[in-house]
Formats: C-alpha cells, structure tokens, sequence
C-alpha cells in the first residue's frame, strides 16, 4: 500500500421538510487509470424535481469525465444538454467537476477542476488558504438571458492540502437571519481556516459534517436549502488491522502475535477463539464492556492493546450491512457495530488476517446463510470499503 492516501467525504443535509435532495454528489475511482472523480451538481429549487435535474448532470459529469474527452470539452457537452428554465432563463442545474489523477505511487496528483455557477471552490495547504489562477470561457446558450461562465483550473496538491467545494446552502447559509447577506465565501473560508488551526489533522468526514452543521445551525436548525460540503484531503494513511479467525494450525499463532504486535495503526480482533488467542500471546485479560450494548449483536470486549474486540461471525456480518446499504453512523445504536464501522470510516488502508481453521460452531445449518463463511463476509466488506468509501485494502489468509 501507498504511503500518500486521497480522503475523499462528503456531508449533506436536505433543505427543512423534504425527504430527497436537490444536491446530489457522485464519487467513483478507477484503479486502472488511477483517477477519482467528483461530482457535485445542485439542482434548481428543491426536492424530486430538483433530484432528477441533480442526477442527470452529476451522472453526465462523471461518465464524460472517464471518457477521453477532455475536460473543457466536457463541460460544454453538459452545459448544451442541460435544459434553461423558461421563466427564470436560467439554467436547470449548476457544477463541480474534481478530476483527480495520480500516479501509481501517490505522487504528482493531479487537479483537473470545473466550476459552473457552484459556490468557488477552495483549497488550504495547513490553515493558509491557496489561491489560483482560474481559465474562463463564457457560453451562450439558446433560451438563456445572459452568457454563463465556466471556470476552468488545474493544480497539484501535495500532503496536507485540502479541496473543498459546496453548494449555495452552504455560502447563503443564515441569509435574512444570522447573517442579512448570507454566511458567504468568506465565512466559510474562516470557519475552515479556524477549525483546521485547531485540529490539523482533521478527517474529510469530520470536516465537511463541521461545515454542514455550521451552515444549518446558520440558518436556525431549519435547512433553507439543500446543504452539501465535499472534502478532498491529501495526507498520510491512518491504518486499521483486522483479525478474524483462529489461524489454520496452532504453530501459527506466534505468527499472528507478531504480525499484530509490529503493525503500526488500529487494531481489531473479531471473533471469541481469536480473542483468546491474543488474549493468550499478549498475556492480556479479556473483560466485558457493557458500555456499548444492544440486543441485535453480542457485547465487544476490552484487551490491553487491541482497539475494539467482538464477536465474530454475526458482528462482521452487520458490519457489512451497514457499509453496503451506506447507513449513517450516527443512526445506529450504540453497540460494537457502532465502534466497529466508526473504525473502519475513519481508516485508509484495512488490511485483513483471516484465519483458516474450521469453527465447528458454524456447521450448524439453522444458522443463516451470511454468516457461514468468513471469507465471503471478508469479501463483503472489501467490496464496500474499496468501491463505495474508496479505502484500500489488503487481505492474507493464516
């Protein structure tokens, strides 16, 4: 694995009162071109109409953008496609377009960005903010009442730099409220600036979720527009190590006390003959904690140098659940699914040791089917952690 890592996160929250939102971002990797694709794309009003308008062009944006199609040309496509409202003679949706490539080590990555009618983006390298030189090219569309700019740049970023772009319920956040004019470009740009100083080594989720929360309690707690923030990071990986299984003989349990003992990153041990295999190497106790508890899942455990401590096979399986179906972490109980997606979210690179043995607990055919087989849930949650939160993993058996 790379020792540079893209954090890519996004936070949302839709306008007061709607159930769908007008703000739609799309976000793909394609390991074979190493490039990630942003897409953020706000759709004119709210709710369903403004969703489907949202999704056309987000989608739109992000196929043309793995195309050979370059960029400019891109953008000119979408902005030819989309429809013009012919009461206001604006158009049906705005843009952002972060088209991001790199080399197969992490180096020179790339910043292709375009910009029509969003919010401007904007970058920090620590708590200064960047300024760039932007291309803009003016395009009259048929139905329009004015020509329409699109903003064009590219850039190199290097460790500790942030991208950070959002929609208009960010900058107008507290518009006619907090704030007559709206928390603007500047606002935001001081509330990053300070929260960075503060926290230097904030995550993309914990700070595009800051900017979210900032805007809405902006505007009262009730939402006067869909709110999305999205975050581009570019720092050292924060690594997670996960142990399931007892290896496949007992000779190879020292194996695995060496491999945990020299990993440098978090790390969690699932499954009750795992853990006391551990317990055993490390001469570690294994105590209860009740502190995080639910009905649906068996208690995690404590252990002098391990991260979090579970159950196996039902544990993992509802960490898979989780991940597949992108359940906020905030919306679930406070039990060891919890800790455990809580883990996992805020890592880079997972790296598995799975354990071969043959648990003869789990040859009972009452018990379902997703919960059977180790490797199959493994893989589970490598598919979802890989194509849906863009981590990096790895994976050995033992």
């Amino acid at each position: 694995m790379n020792n540079i890592f893209i954090d890519v996160d996004y936070a949302q929250i839709y306008k007061h009162g709607q159930k769908i939102g007008g703000d739609v971002f799309l976000l793909s990797r394609n390991p074979d071109s190493n490039q990630i694709v942003c897409t953020l794309s706000d759709g004119l009003g709210s709710g369903v109409k403004a969703n489907v308008l949202a999704s056309l062009t987000a989608h739109m944006a992000h196929k043309l953008s793995f195309s050979p199609i370059s960029l400019s040309h891109s953008a000119e496509i979408i902005m030819d496609t989309l429809p013009v409202c012919k009461e206001r003679k604006i158009s049906y949706s705005t843009f952002t377009i972060a088209d991001i490539h790199y080399k197969e080590n992490m180096s020179n990555i790339n910043v292709r960005l375009v910009e029509y009618d969003n919010p401007l983006s904007l970058r920090f390298s620590g708590a200064e903010r960047i300024t760039w030189e932007r291309d803009k090219n003016e395009l009259q569309r048929k139905g329009a009442f004015k020509k329409e700019i699109v903003q064009y740049s590219t850039f190199d970023m290097e460790i500790g730099e942030r991208l950070i772009m959002f929609s208009d319920g960010v900058s107008q956040a507290g518009l006619g409220k907090s704030l007559p004019l709206g928390w603007r470009l500047g606002g935001v740009e001081s509330f990053v600036k300070d929260l960075i100083a503060k926290e230097p080594d904030i995550s993309s989720r914990e700070l595009s979720s800051a900017i979210v929360q900032k805007a809405n309690s902006l505007d009262g707690m009730c939402s006067k527009d869909d709110i999305t923030a999205v975050v581009v990071y570019i720092r050292r990986p924060r690594k997670t190590l996960i142990v399931t299984g007892p290896p496949f003989t007992k000779e190879s349990d020292e194996i695995l006390g060496e491999k945990i003992r020299a990993f440098d990153g978090r790390k969690i041990v699932s499954g009750g003959t795992t853990a006391l295999i551990v317990s055993r190497l490390f001469n570690a106790k294994i105590s209860v904690d009740l502190s995080c508890w639910s009905p649906d899942v068996p208690p995690a455990s404590r252990m002098d140098g391990i991260d979090l401590v579970t159950e196996g096979m039902l544990t993992l399986s509802q960490v898979a659940n989780v991940l597949e179906k992108k359940i906020p972490v905030a919306s679930l109980p406070n039990n060891p699914v919890k800790k455990f997606v809580e883990i996992l979210l805020d890592s880079d690179q997972i790296h598995f040791i799975v354990g071969t043995k043959i648990n003869e607990a789990h040859q009972d055919p009452n018990i379902p089917v997703e919960i059977g087989i180790r490797r199959t849930i493994i893989g589970r949650l490598r598919s979802a952690l890989e194509n849906i939160y863009l981590k990096e993993t790895s994976q050995e058996y033992l």
